[in-house]
């Protein structure tokens, strides 16, 4: 079975054609600047990589020369799209309404307008990819994967805010979490390296990269994680806030004139330990910067690592008790002394790294010392090997 698994952003589209009986990824690639004169699409495909400006003023025509590429003589990678057996959309917000991934129908798409207001960058985009596909592959089946769907399972006294409870009715205010594709992904991933029962153990996955989120994974499922509403909640991430006392928001907006939208952009694009260090919202820079005199990025650093095993150990409680920490995301699985420092301070619960064994970037590893009463593991997360999976397992 042939999947083609999809990521539609507002003005871009990622995508991935995977045999599943062997998990190869036949080709792969990204259409940028949809809707501009100026757009273009980089394929990769049996090792090689090409360029090509292609005008799209849609969706529908970027799917469209996307599939052609995957037909194309000079670099095809199918005879006919006939191959591909189903598709596999990467979608964002489907509220309480969606709790596991789904066919797509019209009304997973009615859900999905329905949560815009949740998500108003990438419901619509998702819906634009669900309804491109249909005019360039009619009669395909397609699977929605939700990055809130893993978090369903939360009790609901954690995903609850302590505020008026009619908002909570009126306007779905509450905990909804993301990242739950790589959470998922991830946690299968080490019940299948330790050959465990994924319902007897506790996990703890780390996804950190330029959005970053720590869940707790309680016999396979999602029992707490720390984005939020929306995912600006939560550790601070690169240009992200997380978490902050909320009188932070209205006293700057006092004391700058600021608007809601103003606010907003500043906790999502200017803060986080860019904001900190004051430098580019390079995660790189910044850590590179901290091993300087650089008192802000090395402030920046420690704010952001002292958050993450903050949150590792209090998941300890959500879940009685921790059997596996992983890291993944571009910064867990790359930043050696990142993850150092995290087991580090983590060092009072029994977890103990092995300086050698986490000499690593990019690798499926243990990097915990024999002796550590925690065992750490780093695993690559592959999203879209996730979202073929569950389009493969709902198809057939």
């Amino acid at each position: 079975m042939k999947i083609l698994v999809l990521n539609c952003g507002s003005s871009s589209l990622k995508y991935q054609l995977i045999d599943m009986e062997t998990e190869e990824v036949m080709a792969s690639g990204k259409y940028e600047r949809i809707g501009e004169k100026e757009a273009f699409i980089t394929h990769k495909v049996n090792g090689k990589k090409v360029e090509i400006k292609h005008e799209a003023y849609d969706h529908t025509e970027a799917i469209d020369f996307t599939l052609k590429q995957l037909t194309n003589p000079e670099y095809k990678v199918i005879d006919s799209l006939d191959e591909i057996n189903a598709i596999g959309h990467r979608l964002v917000h489907g509220g309480e309404k969606i709790s596991q991934s789904v066919v797509i129908d019209d009304n997973v798409v009615k859900i999905l307008e329905e949560c815009t207001h949740l998500a108003p960058l990438h419901n619509p985009a998702g819906i634009m990819g669900i309804e491109a596909c249909k005019k360039v592959m009619p009669g395909k089946p397609m699977v929605g994967v939700f990055d809130t769907a893993f978090h369903q399972t939360i009790p609901k006294e954690r995903y609850i805010y302590p505020i008026p409870y009619e908002y909570y009715e009126k306007y779905g205010i509450r905990k909804y979490g993301f990242h739950g594709t790589s959470h998922m992904y991830v946690s299968q991933r080490l019940a299948e390296i330790e050959k465990e029962n994924i319902k007897d153990i506790k996990i703890v996955t780390c996804h950190i990269g330029q959005g970053a989120s720590i869940c707790a994974v309680n016999g396979g499922i999602s029992v707490d994680t720390s984005m939020g509403l929306t995912p600006l909640g939560g550790i601070p991430m690169v240009t992200r806030s997380g978490d902050l006392d909320p009188s932070v928001v209205t006293f700057l907006m006092k004391k700058e004139n600021l608007t809601a939208d103003e606010v907003e952009n500043i906790l999502n694009k200017k803060s986080g330990v860019q904001g900190i260090s004051g430098l580019a919202p390079d995660f790189r820079e910044i850590e590179t910067a901290s091993y300087t005199e650089n008192e802000r990025a090395q402030l920046a650093m420690k704010n952001f690592k002292y958050a993450i095993a903050s949150y590792v150990a209090k998941y300890a409680v959500a879940m009685g008790g921790i059997d596996y920490i992983v890291f993944t995301g571009g910064v867990g699985e790359n930043q050696i002394n990142v993850r150092k420092d995290i087991c580090n301070l983590l060092k009072f619960m029994g977890v103990e790294v092995d300086t050698e064994a986490n000499n690593i970037r990019g690798e499926e590893k243990v990097i915990s010392a024999e002796t550590s009463k925690i065992k750490v593991y780093v695993i690559p997360t592959n999203e879209e090997l996730m979202i073929a999976k569950e389009t493969m397992r709902l198809v057939k």
